[in-house]
C-alpha cells in the first residue's frame, strides 16, 4: 500500500462515497468503527480484506494501515474511539453484527444533531456497551503468502464461478492438491471450500451493490443454483440478497 497517510485522530463523521470510490491507505492513532448505512463497504489491509453490508460493521484497531472501498452509493459512518476504549479487546480488524440499537447509536454519533458534553458521554457509554455485546462474524478474505496459494486465489478472484477443485487448480500452479489444502489451513485458517464460499460472498455483495439481479449474481459467482446462493447469503448476513439489492 504506497503513500500511507498518517491521520492521528480517527474522526467521527459521515461521508458520502460514490460507487467505486474510497479512502486510500492510511492509519490512525485511534481505534475506529466504520459502518455502511447505505451501500457496501470493504476494508483492506496487508493481512486481508473484510466486507460489510448494513447488517455489519467493521472494527479497525489503532495503527492498522487500511483502505476503504465503496460498492454502490455508500454512506460511510465512522466513529473514532481512543485507545483506552477497546470494547472488543482485539488488536486486528473484525466484522461485527449490528443490532437495531447499535445501528441507531452509530447514526446518532455521526449525524448532524449536536449534543452537549453530558449527552455525548452517555451516548458514548451506551455505544461501548453495545459494541461489547456485538457478536464477531467470521467474514474475512485473508491475504495468501505462499506464491502457489496466492496464484490459486488470484485465479478464483478473477473468476469466482470457476468450479475446478484443488487438484485441477494445483496442476495450473505446479502444486499438489495436498500441498494446497495444507496451505489453506495453515495460512487462511480455513478449508478451501470455506475460503471459496467467502470469496463468492464478497463478490456477490459487490455485484448486488452495483445493481445486478440476484440470479445473475448467483450465476457469476459460481453457485449451483439461485436458491443455494440465497440460503448461504441469508445465513451469513441475516437477510436475503434481494433485500440487500433493494437497500
Amino acid at each position: 500500500m504506497p503513500r500511507i497517510r498518517h491521520i492521528p485522530r480517527a474522526s467521527t463523521m459521515l461521508q458520502h462515497l460514490p460507487p467505486g470510490s474510497g479512502v486510500d491507505a492510511h492509519r490512525h492513532d485511534d481505534h475506529q468503527i466504520v459502518y455502511a448505512g447505505r451501500g457496501v463497504l470493504s476494508v483492506t489491509t496487508d493481512a486481508g480484506s473484510w466486507i460489510a453490508p448494513g447488517t455489519l460493521a467493521l472494527w479497525i484497531p489503532a495503527g492498522t494501515v487500511h483502505e476503504h472501498r465503496a460498492y454502490g452509493e455508500t454512506d460511510l459512518h465512522s466513529v473514532g474511539l481512543p485507545t483506552t476504549d477497546n470494547p472488543l479487546r482485539v488488536d486486528s480488524p473484525a466484522v461485527l453484527a449490528v443490532s437495531p440499537l447499535l445501528r441507531e447509536l452509530i447514526l446518532a454519533c455521526t449525524g448532524a444533531e449536536s449534543y452537549d458534553e453530558a449527552e455525548r458521554d452517555r451516548l458514548h457509554a451506551v455505544l461501548l456497551d453495545q459494541l461489547r455485546r456485538a457478536p464477531q462474524q467470521p467474514i474475512r478474505l485473508p491475504t495468501a503468502q505462499d506464491p502457489r496459494l496466492a496464484a490459486v486465489c488470484a485465479i478464483l478472484a478473477d473468476d469466482p464461478a470457476d468450479h475446478r477443485g484443488l487438484a485441477a487448480l494445483g496442476a495450473q500452479v505446479s502444486a499438489s492438491e495436498r500441498t494446497l489444502s495444507r496451505l489453506f489451513r495453515a495460512e487462511m485458517r480455513m478449508t478451501f471450500p470455506q475460503w471459496r464460499t467467502q470469496l463468492r460472498l464478497h463478490h456477490g455483495l459487490r455485484l448486488l451493490a452495483e445493481g445486478a439481479a440476484v440470479t445473475t449474481v448467483a450465476h457469476r459467482t459460481g453457485w449451483s443454483s439461485t436458491s443455494a446462493f440465497i440460503e448461504v447469503f441469508r445465513r451469513t448476513f441475516g437477510h436475503t440478497p434481494g433485500a440487500q439489492r433493494n437497500r
